[in-house]
């Protein structure tokens, strides 16, 4: 019986060098795409409305392009507003806000764009005082375009509407 026991545990652990079911190992992010657990970022629609706390993204589909708006607000006037164009290439967002050069590149994950730790100065003239859209995260409230188109800043400007 141990004999039996032994063998049968024996052949548990073996390599399966025979067996042709054998899958490469998968990184954690793809594993987990597969599965649903995350949605993924090249079969999913940047258009929508972002935000986090009082953070707020706004995309929507201009032609064949996107047009971006975001706004940050810290209270006390503390703000940053802008809008302007936004183009996708993988998990990679290519951002241009306003007209005097604030142009980056964000991350993108199917539900969250991140802004990077650094941001060209002259992002800076989209804010007011000590406000800042450097490190600005963001997840995704909705997938509606009107929604999206909707979003004002403190002034009342639609940042993503025509």
């Amino acid at each position: 019986m141990r004999a039996l026991a032994l063998a049968l545990s024996l052949a548990a652990c073996s390599s399966g060098q025979g067996n042709g079911n054998a899958q490469a190992p998968q990184d954690l992010e793809t594993a987990a795409i597969e599965r649903g657990l995350v949605r993924d970022p090249d079969d999913s629609d940047l258009t929508g409305l972002y935000a986090r706390d009082t953070d707020r993204v706004c995309v929507v589909r201009a032609g064949s392009a996107f047009r971006i708006g975001a706004y940050v607000d810290y209270g006390d006037r503390i703000t940053c507003s802008g809008s302007g164009s936004v183009e996708r290439s993988g998990a990679t967002l290519r951002i241009t806000l306003g007209k005097q050069g604030c142009s980056f590149e964000a991350r993108y994950d199917g539900d969250r764009i991140k802004f990077p730790g650094t941001l060209p100065d002259a992002c800076k003239q989209l804010c007011a005082r000590r406000a800042s859209f450097t490190g600005l995260e963001v997840t995704r409230l909705s997938e509606s375009s009107a929604e999206a188109a909707a979003m004002r800043d403190a002034s009342g400007r639609r940042l993503c509407g025509d």
